[in-house]
């Protein structure tokens, strides 16, 4: 299930006003295009920013979210009728051949149930061509980025344009490794309302991620470093197996 952040409408509503620097998803687009993809499936869409990227360029995009209502917000941006909007997730996906499926931001790390995490990994295999690619990130454990997650560190207020000013911070939950969870608390000013969204993620090894993703039928092409947040992210890079190699 997504988190409320995601799912809660008027959480939703605001989630791109207070995430305005994407800028993550530039080297995102970039092996997309050193790949050649021409037909994507971006699983853990939310409200559609990276799908929207690829779809102004050309690239024909099957986007998929569990948050009814981070698909709503996507669905009401321009030029979303050039995106295939799928309320779901890549463990039931409808019969596709994509050159390309990705997981950006924290989705690869929401997914925190194994069995899930499997059947998603071999989800996004079965939607993938013979020769298609896997790519999506997950933050290196050594390097603890659950201990900037406080108050101090997080709380600011943002203007938000026909909604006025919110309040927010992030306060740690519970760190019992490989989870971590946290809790958002968001302020609207104009009408005091306080809602929460609490999240957990699972800080994955490298190593762990490689294992599944063999054991899946990937072939490991890569573990690259995220081009925004150097030296804390494992980027990796999977392809399904083309047919001269056998499908694993």
């Amino acid at each position: 299930m997504a988190d409320e952040c995601f799912r809660h409408p008027r959480l939703a509503a605001i989630y791109d006003s207070l995430d305005p620097g994407r800028g993550d998803l530039d080297a995102y687009i970039s092996m997309a295009e050193e790949l050649r993809a021409r037909r994507v499936l971006d699983i853990g869409c939310g409200t559609g920013v990276f799908a929207l990227m690829l779809a102004s360029v050309g690239v024909e995009v099957i986007a998929v979210d569990p948050a009814e209502a981070s698909i709503v917000v996507a669905r009401g941006k321009p030029g979303s009728e050039r995106v295939r909007w799928v309320h779901g997730d890549a463990t039931a996906l409808p019969s596709l051949c994509v050159d390309l499926a990705t997981m950006t931001a924290n989705v690869a790390q929401a997914i925190v149930d194994p069995q899930v995490w499997h059947q998603t990994l071999e989800g996004a295999y079965a939607a993938l061509r013979p020769g298609g690619h896997l790519v999506f990130e997950t933050r290196d454990p050594a390097r603890r980025a659950w201990q900037e997650w406080n108050r101090q560190a997080t709380h600011g207020v943002t203007q938000v344009p026909h909604i006025g000013a919110i309040e927010s911070w992030v306060d740690l939950v519970d760190v019992r490794l490989p989870l971590v969870t946290f809790r958002r608390t968001y302020v609207f000013v104009a009408d005091q309302q306080r809602l929460t969204s609490q999240s957990t993620l699972r800080f994955r090894e490298r190593e762990e991620v490689m294992e599944d993703l063999v054991a899946q039928g990937y072939v490991v092409e890569k573990v690259r470093d995220a081009t925004d947040r150097p030296g804390r992210e494992f980027v990796f890079l999977a392809r399904r197996p083309g047919p001269a190699e056998g499908t694993g």
